[in-house]
């Protein structure tokens, strides 16, 4: 068996990440706030041995948000709920630096990872939707390089917060009557550009240490960031040789700040569509292709545009020339939208419909799909891959017709190798900061 192995998420979106997979005929109308729905693809994820679940998030909604935006569980709640129906499987939740408190945040990280013992990951984001702001009585949207100094120094904050306590600084010695060592006790007493905290935190380290830290970073901020905080990175490529550009760029900026590439994960987003035959696979495509229409599609265009009303511009004109729009929202995502639109001679509709309905790089037999994935691995252009389903049964049909594909290969566990979502990614437990202080201040 190959040392190197796929790693492989699911993401748990409800009615789906689009405006109209809620309609397919078998889909479940209600399937973001139905807890026996997360729970049953927690589980069949879990049954094929995947890493980790995914919830993903963000915090303010209009009136023509997509319908799983509109209403949907907060994903450390649901993660909660899936911890007690899971055993091995990875619980990732996106949680905002700019609109929480460190202190929350790594309490709430810290309380999940002990209620699943030790499977919590931390998919850092920054929000880029300025109505967020109106949510948290604040006067503006933070401007993009400022957001991702908040994010340095939030994140930074809370991952102190996590050593508060040492490991074996809980004695809970009930003959002397002392419940822990008060020398392994520490305060953090940070004081920084955004944030004060004092601590110590009021809940103990976990087994797998801290929790893994998640990011998709696509601008040159986000890069940055993700190479130098993130254990997973999360990718949306266009192409092949997009996702395998973009891996060698991380590998190296991660590199450069001094870590072992090896030990970040390259996690591109993909919607696999896979089919018995030729005629099915043509089939359920077809089928997903028609659940996207042009007006859906211009509206999900304008998400990474901070909403942006693309109504007003002719649809077979060429793709309007939007200037500066986006930059202080997804700016990876809106940048690479104008390039390709650019580079392409696009229209507004082509654009929107080639941002919102399914590519065919893991459309396919299964045979295909997992040969697609096999190469995509072995050529360096991802080190796993996160499933989000189009199909209400696509994770189905990936976990059984793919899943054992990958595993006869060896690309692929047969069986959880540990409990913790460290364990899953070969990732050793982190050393607490305090200890290795105390280590250190002992030799010199």
């Amino acid at each position: 068996m190959s040392k190197r192995q796929i790693k492989l998420g699911a993401m748990i979106h409800g009615v789906g990440h689009g405006w109209g997979e809620w309609r397919h005929p078998e889909a479940l109308a209600d399937a973001s706030v139905n807890f026996a729905f997360y729970k049953q693809q927690a589980q069949l994820a879990e049954g094929a041995k995947f890493d980790f679940a995914f919830i993903a998030d963000s915090l303010h909604i209009h009136a023509k948000s997509s319908p799983h935006y509109l209403n949907r569980f907060e994903p450390l709640t649901i993660l909660s709920a899936l911890a007690a129906v899971t055993e091995h499987i990875g619980l990732v939740a996106t949680v905002t630096v700019s609109y929480t408190e460190p202190f929350q945040v790594a309490r709430q990280f810290a309380s999940l990872d002990h209620i699943s013992g030790g499977r919590a990951g931390w998919n850092v984001v920054t929000s880029w939707l300025s109505g967020t702001a109106d949510n948290f009585g604040k006067a503006e949207h933070p401007p993009h390089a400022v957001r991702y100094r908040i994010a340095r120094e939030h994140v930074e904050v809370v991952k102190g917060l996590w050593d508060s306590w040492e490991d074996d600084a809980f004695t809970r010695d009930k003959q002397s009557g002392e419940f822990f060592a008060p020398d392994k006790l520490h305060a953090l007493n940070h004081q920084g550009e955004f944030f004060k905290v004092k601590g110590p935190l009021n809940i103990q380290r976990s087994r797998q240490g801290q929790p893994l830290i998640f990011q998709a970073g696509v601008s040159e901020d986000g890069r940055n960031f993700a190479a130098q905080n993130a254990d997973a990175i999360f990718v949306s490529p266009e192409s092949f040789s997009e996702a395998r550009n973009y891996y060698q760029d991380l590998k190296q900026r991660a590199a450069r700040h001094g870590r072992n590439p090896d030990e970040l994960f390259i996690l591109p987003g993909i919607r696999p569509i896979i089919g018995r035959d030729a005629e099915e696979v043509e089939q359920r495509y077809q089928q997903a292709v028609e659940l996207v229409s042009i007006e859906d599609a211009i509206v999900a265009l304008g998400r990474p545009f901070n909403d942006y009303d693309f109504s007003s511009h002719a649809l077979d004109a060429p793709f309007p020339d939007l200037g500066e729009l986006g930059s202080n929202s997804h700016k990876g995502t809106s940048d690479q939208i104008k390039q390709q639109a650019r580079e392409h001679g696009l229209t507004l509709r082509e654009v929107a419909l080639r941002f919102s309905r399914p590519r065919r790089d893991f459309v396919g037999t299964p045979e295909q799909v997992a040969n697609a994935v096999q190469d995509w691995f072995e050529d360096r252009a991802a080190d796993g891959f996160i499933i989000n389903s189009l199909l209400p049964d696509g994770l189905q049909y990936f976990t059984e017709l793919v899943v054992p594909l990958l595993q006869a290969r060896g690309l692929v566990r047969e069986e959880y190798q540990g409990n913790t979502l460290r364990d899953n990614f070969g990732l050793a437990v982190p050393a607490n900061r305090n200890t290795l202080k105390r280590s250190q201040d002992a030799v010199a």
